[in-house]
């Protein structure tokens, strides 16, 4: 089932979600001193997906969906095991029985449908709203790192719409929020998984357009 195979990657992956999220407005910063003008780049949307609390967040939001996600895969199977029954069987069947069971699979196919729907909405807000009420916390972090680092304009290079086409390395400062985040929120590292490697990042919300 094509729809099914796109939620189980969405809920089990997380995918770039759909959905708006709006990220928080710039505040007026202050004057900046006489001199050169300082511009930095920030990946907004990968600095809140990659603090240890969006991780953390994002991790959590996965094993409380991950239910839904089997009980869908379970739906799934047993309309491709009814399928193949009927594939198998259809040349011993009477005309009333085939349609009688196509008719059956049909109805289980179609409350799939709206179950995989209803569930990938519900993930989809969950997740923006997850995203939402970190990248208002992240967005005061960036802002007091930018002014303490003396940059007077600080371009989002994560915009779909971004007019930023180069960029050095020293200019991105989307590790540094990263890290000054995780220091004010105290949340440690999210643990490795069982075979040793570091956890998948969680991923960012498409915010709004300002």
């Amino acid at each position: 089932m094509k729809r099914l195979i796109v939620l189980a990657v969405t809920l089990a992956s997380g995918l770039v979600l759909s959905a708006a999220a709006q990220t928080p407005a710039p505040a007026a910063a202050p004057a900046a001193p006489a001199g050169p003008t300082k511009i930095a780049v920030v990946a907004f949307q990968v600095a809140v997906a990659q603090t240890n609390e969006g991780q953390r967040n994002f991790a959590d939001l996965q094993k409380k969906y991950d239910p839904r996600r089997q009980q869908l895969k379970a739906q799934s199977d047993e309309i491709d095991t009814l399928t193949k029954q009927l594939q198998a069987s259809a040349s011993t069947l009477s005309d009333a029985e085939r349609s009688s069971r196509a008719a059956a699979i049909d109805v289980k196919k179609k409350k799939l449908d709206r179950d995989a729907q209803d569930a990938q909405s519900d993930f989809e807000q969950a997740m923006n709203e997850l995203y939402q009420g970190l990248a208002s916390k992240v967005y005061d972090v960036m802002q007091s790192y930018a002014e303490q680092q003396g940059y007077s304009l600080v371009l989002d290079i994560s915009q779909q719409q971004s007019p930023v086409l180069f960029a050095n390395t020293g200019s991105n400062i989307t590790k540094q929020v990263i890290d000054a985040y995780n220091v004010k929120s105290g949340v440690p590292a999210p643990p490795p998984t069982a075979e040793g490697d570091a956890p998948k990042p969680a991923p960012a919300a498409k915010p709004a357009a300002h």
